[in-house]
């Protein structure tokens, strides 16, 4: 995050529960736990979220350290690299804290053997010395909340899995909930915007709230720049279309994944690898960010031969739908791959 960009990117982001939205059943979840233990005077337990980026978790981590009255202390699994850097992290907490570690399933294993007694125990072993003189020593802990969020969630050991007291699943946003996002967003970053304006950035979010800040944030700069300040549905529109987001929130890449598996590999299956390397991006990058919401537009079916462009992605790219029998057999079931 740029600096310039911190206070302006906290203050969009939701302080409380009753400020949060979308995501009941998660939120009415967690209001029972966090009020249980504060009725019992106990620390959270552990928590887990998964689901795709963009969605909240780190947003509810945050949340969760305000409802508690405790701070909260932000780190990645990718920046532990070494037992010592999480021992040093832990030890520093403080009672009743809460630590969140953003992509935790790509914690090294070495690291994750540290988590496991810090969790469960509330104390890490560490060793002292080399060889016969070598001995271990035990560091007690204050009872802290760890919040964990991955995209991965079958990533994760299952040792880990287990030691989170509440694993709790982030979907995409319903078109309501969307609106709202933005009206809210609006009312923080004092921009006149029209309701045609809020739907139109709305269908266009990917059910992300991020996507959909990001995409306020450009048509305040064209209500700006081209406009008069306020962002009405031709503003929106014409912010969209010089973003190449169409009207149903597809960016460049998006149509460059359906465009090489219709056009390079005749509709699919094509494997994930392949078709990372057809479009020149990170098989990761497409499976996390892309596939999901193609897959629920129902553009995109993934099978154990590969990936398989839909009816829909021929309809939508403006291309004539093959026949049934020029297809080629697929097998029923998802593919990891």
């Amino acid at each position: 995050m740029l600096v310039e960009d911190a206070p302006l990117e906290r203050s969009l982001r939701p302080r409380r529960l009753a400020e949060y939205i979308g995501q009941e059943r998660v939120k009415e979840t967690l209001q029972v736990f966090i009020d249980a233990s504060k009725q019992r005077g106990e620390t959270l337990d552990h928590v887990l979220f998964y689901g795709p980026p963009g969605l909240g978790k780190t947003t509810l981590a945050s949340i969760i350290a305000v409802e508690m009255g405790v701070s909260l202390r932000i780190t990645s699994g990718p920046a532990i690299e070494r037992q010592g850097d999480l021992v040093s992290i832990l030890t520093n907490l403080k009672a009743g804290d809460v630590l969140f570690i953003d992509e935790i399933h790509r914690l090294n294993r070495a690291v994750e053997e540290v988590l496991y007694s810090a969790m469960e125990d509330f104390a890490v072993d560490i060793v002292l010395g080399k060889g016969p003189a070598a001995r271990t020593m035990r560091i007690n802990l204050p009872r802290f909340t760890l919040v964990g969020a991955t995209t991965r969630l079958a990533l994760l050991t299952g040792p880990l899995r287990d030691r989170f007291g509440s694993v709790l699943r982030l979907g995409f946003y319903s078109r309501a909930a969307m609106e709202e996002i933005v009206h809210r967003s609006a009312r923080v970053l004092d921009v006149p915007i029209s309701e045609e304006g809020v739907r139109a950035l709305a269908e266009r979010a990917r059910g992300t709230p991020r996507v959909a800040n990001r995409l306020l944030k450009r048509a305040r700069d064209f209500a700006e720049v081209r406009g008069e300040g306020a962002i009405t549905d031709k503003i929106a529109s014409d912010a969209l279309q010089m973003l190449d987001i169409d009207d149903l929130g597809l960016d460049e890449i998006d149509r460059r994944i359906l465009r090489s598996i219709v056009e390079k590999f005749n509709g699919g299956p094509v494997g994930i690898d392949t078709l990372a390397a057809a479009i020149s991006e990170e098989t990761d990058t497409i499976m996390d960010v892309y596939e999901p919401y193609l897959i629920q537009l129902g553009f995109l079916q993934r099978t154990p031969r590969g990936r398989i462009a839909t009816d829909g992605a021929y309809a939508h790219l403006g291309y004539e739908a093959p026949a049934e029998s020029a297809r080629q057999p697929v097998l029923f079931g998802g593919a990891k791959g």
